[in-house]
């Protein structure tokens, strides 16, 4: 028997849009013939050329927000309660780690255009189709139109693909699931669309309406994944453990899709 690790993550850069300009993330780099002086002090009496080829150490500073590249949203970044008002939200560090290396479910929502929100019949629908009976704790991945807009400078990622609606988002929730995932910038539909359908109905419970129905139940939820198109819609166990971050709304994940066979 065989096992293939797959990828699903996106790497944290700036030189492919993830992120609205004011969200984008700030790295500088340093290389091992610029930070001689950060060694230095703790070895009194190295001089640089005492070093093979006079190099230190590469090193780099991140300026970052939790929820820059893949990453997983604790129920703590969508509103301050949960279990309908009874419970504290919990945040990141608080996350149950059994929940993370779990069987994964894929739903295809390539099809739906940008700005669609997914229903509780589109997902009965995709878990018809692809013969799935979901169990409590699968994880459950969308594949949206987005997937293949990262990276193409041509294109808009961050307004790419549908999202998930508090109604479908639900049907998962009182099924036993409690973490999702998908390929877009938001779980939710982008926000572009959202602010159209808000001008017209001024009906505020259409917005961030995905992720709000972690007041009712909480869920994990991961966005920026990466190269879903690769995974079957079943069989395969996700892993997608968070870092570890006091009192955080969020924390990054290397994810990985494992498949035997």
């Amino acid at each position: 028997m065989t096992r293939q690790f797959i990828d699903l993550s996106i790497p944290i850069c700036t030189d492919i849009v993830s992120d609205p300009e004011i969200l984008k993330p700030q790295i500088e780099y340093m290389a091992h013939g610029e930070t001689f002086p950060q060694m230095a002090p703790f070895f009194p009496g190295l001089a640089q050329d005492d070093l093979p080829d006079g190099e230190a150490w590469a090193v780099e500073r991140l300026t970052l927000s939790t929820h820059n590249g893949t990453h997983m949203d604790a129920p703590w970044h969508y509103h301050s309660t949960t279990d309908e008002g009874r419970s504290p939200a919990p945040s990141i560090d608080e996350a149950p780690l059994d929940l993370f290396m779990r069987p994964g479910v894929k739903l295809d929502f390539r099809r739906f255009a940008d700005g669609y929100v997914a229903t509780a019949a589109d997902v009965a629908a995709e878990l018809d189709r692809i013969g799935h009976d979901l169990q409590p704790k699968d994880i459950v991945l969308v594949n949206t139109a987005a997937g293949s807009v990262y990276g193409d400078p041509d294109r808009d990622y961050v307004n790419t693909g549908c999202g998930m609606g508090a109604e479908a988002t639900l049907y998962l929730t009182e099924r036993g699931v409690q973490v999702v995932g998908t390929d877009a910038w938001s779980w939710d539909a982008p926000f572009s669309f959202t602010a159209k359908r808000f001008a017209e109905t001024k009906d505020p419970a259409i917005i961030w309406e995905g992720h709000k129905a972690g007041r009712v139940r909480p869920y994990y939820q991961i966005e920026k994944l990466h190269g879903l198109e690769q995974l079957p819609p079943s069989g395969f166990t996700f892993c997608c453990f968070p870092t570890k971050i006091k009192g955080a709304s969020a924390g990054w994940i290397r994810a990985v899709a494992i498949l035997e066979g």
